[in-house]
């Protein structure tokens, strides 16, 4: 297998927002904030190639769907569709991709999924050859949304995945598209049913880390974001995921940090988890299947 990292549309939103009940005096020495307590946030998104015989895209980041004024109001920093452009200095395109697979449905994640916003137009899915992953729980969210986060969610894309007629939802450790080679868990802290991705390897695989730990900062373990629905309970399932990928060298993929596309985990004899290791960008990196 051969992993790359690719970048999509990157944002810059309120860093107390990112930390939660984390003071700034805290907070910004990790990542410091502009005159409007702006923090830069990646958009980052996994492509995988040779998994179960298939490419496979984790994630598409906020992508470029937004009317211009929606795109100012969430801190989104370029116009055009930066994951298709990455994809293509990758020498790959969207019609190549096997299997799009999505932690979850907030704009942030799945926005990618659309053609960059034109007016007059309507939202258009891309990937025209994929099957894509849903976690069924959190696709009845999706469907359903709470008024605390249903701002977060695209009204139109359940239904262009569902007339696209390959839509897979996934309630156990496995999906049909990708078999055994890649290995699902689910979180309820930051958002009911977030699906958590892991490409099995020999040797230690890579998990994308989604929203549970969207970067470097949160994997110390009171460190939450104000969007997530249990703090509380994201700090005990957080506690486990990091437990389990120290036990059994299991990289973690980072979509939100602005710096560091991977690490591993470490703990001090304090308890205190740590990223060690860093690498800022993967570009045909080799995982041994």
């Amino acid at each position: 297998m051969k992993l790359w990292s690719l970048m999509g549309n990157s944002q810059r939103l309120d860093g107390g927002a990112m930390f939660g009940n984390a003071p700034k005096a805290v907070w910004q020495r990790w990542i410091p904030a502009d005159a409007g307590n702006g923090i830069p946030l990646a958009c980052r998104c996994l492509l995988a190639q040779g998994v179960d015989g298939k490419t496979v895209l984790f994630e598409t980041g906020i992508g470029a769907f937004f009317e211009p004024k929606l795109r100012e109001r969430y801190g989104v920093v370029e116009e055009r569709h930066v994951l298709l452009d990455a994809l293509a200095a990758a020498g790959f395109n969207d019609a190549d991709i096997d299997v799009v697979v999505l932690s979850h449905l907030h704009f942030d994640h799945a926005g990618g999924l659309l053609a960059a916003w034109q007016e007059g137009e309507s939202p258009r899915l891309l990937f025209p050859n994929a099957k894509f992953v849903v976690g069924a729980r959190h696709w009845q969210r999706a469907l359903d949304p709470h008024p605390r986060d249903r701002a977060s969610f695209i009204a139109e894309l359940p239904q262009l995945l569902i007339d696209s007629g390959r839509l897979e939802l996934v309630d156990g450790t496995h999906s049909q598209a990708l078999g055994q080679a890649v290995r699902f868990e689910f979180s309820d802290g930051h958002t009911p049913g977030l699906m958590l991705a892991e490409i099995v390897a020999a040797h230690g695989g890579v998990v994308f880390c989604a929203d549970l730990i969207p970067g470097r900062p949160w994997v110390h373990l009171p460190i939450t974001m104000g969007y997530d629905r249990y703090p509380e309970l994201l700090i005990d399932e957080k506690q486990r995921f990091l437990d389990d990928k120290l036990a059994r060298g299991v990289r973690l993929f980072f979509t939100h940090d602005s710096a560091c596309a991977m690490a591993s985990v470490a703990r001090d004899d304090k308890g205190r988890y740590a990223a060690v290791d860093e690498v800022a960008r993967l570009d045909a990196w080799p995982l041994a299947a």
